[in-house]
């Protein structure tokens, strides 16, 4: 089957005088739209799948066969997630030094040059207190812990003198039991050999991920120096007709994934900033003990902000049990902070970095960061939340490219709008469409307009 003809510029919807800033409008007539590719209208009018060209299917089997291929050396296939993030990050500097005149790969080295100085300069001023910190707290530790030791106590003995019934007391004997205590014992015998076969294949996977990250700068220099050629090369092995589609779905993921990463390491400054600047001011209302390890608290806050609405809960923990060994009026005082900070997260930061490009319903994040983690360990409970996100809008692109709206005629591929103001739902004029097949993609040249020749 012959694949059908290329949407033409003429049949592009038309923006109406003064709509140049939402979503472009259906034409008058729904028959000057094209339908996607992928699917057919029968004789009755009915919308079909379209069968898939002989191109367009060795396409899709080299996507399979390649995404196999990467689940199953998934261990080793995380370092260059990472370093995909790493290219995103440098590509804006690089292309900001190739229009001004400079060769790509000079660019490059220059933009590794100044990251690799700010990186250096970052460690000298902030490793040195927080190895200092790090090293008082390993010294402080046995004393620590006689001091929770003894507000444990405290609390134990309050709880003894409490009148509860007895089948109250005893419920609570068992559950707390069970929380610290699990009544589980290691189990007895000799020494068993398979131990062995599972510490050479961690060692094995520790120095093939530590391979895998030392080269992740060379690996991304030839990204980044060849992105241009990669990018040409990819367009003219996409089958014409689906073209349009294929650097929509694209042009959503980069949406989602831009915004996800710029927020999170804002979301992450901003949220360690505030940490420190709150413990300071806790070590001089409240208790000095907050004080003494603000640095490394508001680390852990703001590196465990990559996992939403989990990681802030895991942050407080390490700080009310530290704030535990003073007493209680550190403890609420600790609990009181981390939860202000969160709260203006939740409804000052969140909305105004991220926007509803990421937006999903807490129980969506939460199903979404233990299925991830469950999938690919912390980089993938970190990365799920753009994942679905991303997939969401997808969905939504292809099923009303896909539709036909009895109101409206044949799709454009807008997608749909809802229900304004819930959870999850992107603004109604900030809907993606199918660019024209016309259209070049983002970054799209031929090679003679290549800078680097």
């Amino acid at each position: 089957m012959t694949e059908p003809a290329r949407p033409s510029e003429a049949s592009r919807p038309r923006a109406r005088k003064g709509e140049g800033d939402g979503p472009a409008p259906l034409p008058d007539d729904p028959a000057d739209v094209q339908p996607a590719p992928f699917v057919v209208r029968d004789r009755a009018g009915e919308v079909r799948f379209a069968p898939l060209s002989p191109r367009v299917a060795v396409l899709v089997a080299a996507l399979i066969v390649v995404g196999v291929v990467l689940w199953m050396a998934r261990d080793a296939v995380r370092p260059f997630v990472v370093g995909l993030l790493l290219v995103y990050l440098l590509d804006g500097p690089v292309r900001f030094l190739t229009r001004v005149g400079l060769p790509r790969a000079l660019a490059i080295l220059i933009v590794y040059v100044v990251v690799g100085f700010l990186v250096v300069e970052f460690l000298n001023l902030m490793l040195t207190p927080l190895v200092d910190e790090i090293r008082r707290f390993i010294d402080d530790f046995p004393q620590l812990a006689a001091q929770f030791e003894a507000q444990v106590g405290r609390l134990r003995t309050f709880y003894t003198g409490l009148e509860i019934p007895d089948a109250v007391r005893e419920w609570l004997d068992a559950a707390i039991a069970g929380m610290f205590g699990g009544g589980q014992t290691p189990p007895a015998g000799g020494f068993d050999p398979g131990i062995i076969v599972s510490v050479l294949t961690g060692a094995t996977s520790v120095v093939g991920l530590l391979f895998g990250y030392l080269i992740l700068p060379v690996w991304a220099f030839y990204l980044l120096k060849d992105r241009i050629a990669l990018t040409a090369a990819f367009d003219r092995a996409l089958p014409p007709t689906w073209r349009p589609d294929i650097w929509g779905t694209i042009r959503i993921v980069e949406r989602v994934f831009g915004q996800w990463i710029r927020g999170q390491l804002l979301l992450g400054v901003v949220v360690a900033v505030a940490t420190f600047i709150g413990l300071i001011l806790l070590s001089q209302f409240v208790d000095p003990i907050f004080g003494r390890y603000a640095l490394l608290l508001s680390i852990i806050a703001g590196v465990l902000e990559l996992l939403p609405i989990i990681g802030p809960i895991i942050a407080a923990i390490p700080a009310v049990l530290l704030a535990a060994t003073a007493g209680l009026e550190p403890v609420i005082a600790a609990l009181v902070l981390y939860t202000l900070i969160q709260q203006l997260e939740n409804y000052v930061l969140v909305p105004k970095i991220q926007g509803d490009a990421v937006e999903l319903h807490p129980a969506a994040v939460m199903f979404a960061i233990v299925i991830g983690g469950a999938l690919a360990g912390l980089l993938g409970a970190i990365l799920a939340l753009p994942i679905v996100s991303a997939g969401r809008d997808i969905v939504c692109y292809l099923f009303r490219r896909a539709g036909f709206d009895e109101r409206q005629g044949p799709s454009t591929g807008e997608i749909p709008a809802r229900t304004a103001g819930s959870a999850g739902d992107p603004d109604p004029t900030e809907r993606a469409s199918a660019p024209s097949a016309s259209e070049p993609p983002p970054d799209r040249v031929t090679e003679n307009e290549d800078p680097d020749g």
